[in-house]
């Protein structure tokens, strides 16, 4: 009987307590593992069902979870290299560091969490899911981002961003919110503008949203300021809600300044540059 009881007790508890495959990104020797043998690891790993994968001491591994089709959890611990989630469609990566560049290349569902900062062309295309990074970050985030119906991308930045943000965006949502340390009031390096020249150069579809006043001179070709009305507050209200919830960050701090809204001037903000004359 006792046998029995102590059977159905740890069934209940595997029942319960979520089944974590855990990763080292080193070798053998302590030195950093190539990144395609830690990819296949990766991939080996959620092909048998884990509720999270925990990777640990990366180091600049590049395309981690790249074309990962699953709802995994992937843990990573260090730095991971460029197009973390590139082509992703379903898992949630939070990152317990910073990423380098292009995170969410042409991702088209999931979520990508960074508690530091994600540099370069973040988003770069993306068709769908949400990257949410807690700090700074650097040049083209949000290029090419597009949107079809139900499939809209989210990049979320709380602290400040650089030249280029929203360059050619085709759809989806854009924020910066401008902390220093996305919040936590310890400055990481992007300087003290919330965002750099060339917003939205070349913005065509989708928005732009800036928590506090940017300069007109900021905006680039084709990008327009509009007025920030309550049907916007409405659609960043869950997004910020759920951004907040990921570093623990207020609502009444990220909302205690207005927003400014950028968009496309135009669906075709170069459309007379090529054929003006045959239109």
């Amino acid at each position: 009987m006792v046998e029995l009881k102590e059977k159905v007790e740890a069934e209940i508890k595997a029942a319960v307590e979520p089944y974590v495959v855990e990763i080292s990104a080193l070798d053998e020797r302590g030195e950093p593992k190539l990144y395609k043998p830690l990819n296949d690891q990766g991939h080996r790993a959620a092909a048998d069902g884990p509720d999270v994968i925990r990777i640990t001491d990366v180091h600049g591994q590049r395309f981690l979870a790249a074309g990962l089709e699953s709802s995994v959890k992937l843990e990573v611990y260090g730095t991971p290299g460029n197009d973390l989630g590139i082509f992703m469609d379903g898992p949630t990566i939070e990152v317990f560091g910073s990423a380098q560049d292009q995170a969410g290349n042409t991702m088209n569902n999931g979520k990508i969490i960074v508690h530091g900062n994600a540099w370069d062309v973040t988003g770069f295309a993306a068709r769908g899911g949400k990257v949410f990074v807690r700090g700074d970050g650097g040049y083209r985030i949000g290029i090419h981002m597009k949107e079809f119906r139900r499939h809209r991308p989210v990049v979320v930045y709380g602290g400040r961003v650089r030249e280029f943000f929203g360059e050619y965006m085709a759809g989806g949502i854009l924020v910066a919110l401008g902390f220093d340390g996305g919040g936590n009031g310890a400055g990481n390096g992007a300087g003290g503008e919330l965002v750099g020249a060339g917003l939205g150069t070349g913005i065509h579809g989708g928005a732009i949203y800036l928590r506090g006043d940017v300069p007109d001179h900021y905006l680039g070709v084709g990008a327009v300021k509009a007025a920030f009305d309550e049907g916007d507050r409405k659609t960043l209200e869950p997004v910020l809600r759920e951004f907040g919830e990921c570093f623990g960050v207020p609502q009444e701090v990220i909302w205690d300044k207005p927003f400014t809204k950028v968009v496309p001037a135009s669906a075709r903000p170069y459309g007379s540059y090529y054929c003006g004359k045959l239109i």
